[in-house]
């Protein structure tokens, strides 16, 4: 107000969309995408302001962002259970002559089978060729998938943005608390942060989990992480 700007000049020389300056000033920080995109927009707007953006996002950080959470050390020496594993088991005399009587029992088997008549060896002969020729018939390959089908499983509230490839209008964007399922023949996605579950046609995708923002496009054949620069909504 000092400055005599209004909204728009901010987001025109910022590039940062009026809702988002919006809920800066109200505190609202919940309608952004996430505490990355929050400390960034605030760092952008001090600056052009003229204000140290280091005290805004210390203040940011101290009430409303949480501590880190602390690593669990299993209890006991180091490398008790490392010694414990690489131990072998311990044979004792009983145990030898079970082996000995076992291996006995073996070859027994094996001279009696070896004497059976050339009638039971033709049968087995022409059960062995049956078998061969119906494990080496070719499989039916499954025909490739022709769309995508997206299911978002977030494991917090988390922001997203979908559209289905460069220059497309955006098909959502919003923060979602429970699953939802995105099909278009491509797909583009902009996540708020990475503690969130993916299936593409019914497969996981792998996502790194953290508080971080990350972005995904997907064909039928294909997927591929996005760099910032790349996501939609932005």
């Amino acid at each position: 107000m000092r400055q005599r700007l209004d909204i728009a000049d901010v987001e025109m020389r910022t590039k940062i969309r009026a809702k988002y300056l919006r809920a800066l000033e109200n505190e609202e920080f919940g309608m952004l995408p996430g505490p990355t995109f929050v400390k960034t927009f605030l760092r952008t707007y001090a600056e052009m302001l003229g204000l140290d953006p280091h005290v805004l996002v210390e203040e940011y950080r101290a009430n409303y962002e949480g501590g880190d959470e602390l690593d669990l050390q299993p209890l006991g020496p180091p490398g008790v259970a490392g010694r414990d594993r690489s131990r072998g088991p311990l044979l004792g005399p009983g145990a030898l002559a079970l082996l000995v009587l076992v291996g006995v029992v073996a070859v027994l088997v094996a001279i009696g089978l070896t004497s059976d008549d050339s009638g039971n060896g033709q049968e087995s002969a022409n059960t062995e060729t049956t078998r061969e020729r119906t494990t080496t018939q070719p499989k039916k390959k499954a025909p490739a998938p022709t769309r995508v089908a997206l299911r978002v499983v977030p494991s917090t509230p988390t922001w997203v943005c979908v559209d289905r490839g460069v220059g497309t209008s955006v098909i959502f964007e919003n923060t979602i608390d429970s699953a939802q399922t995105f099909h278009g023949k491509r797909l583009r996605i902009n996540l708020g942060k990475r503690d969130i579950e993916l299936r593409k046609n019914g497969k996981p995708v792998q996502v790194t989990p953290g508080p971080d923002a990350a972005g995904f496009a997907f064909t039928p054949t294909r997927t591929r992480e996005l760099d910032s620069g790349e996501r939609p909504c932005l």
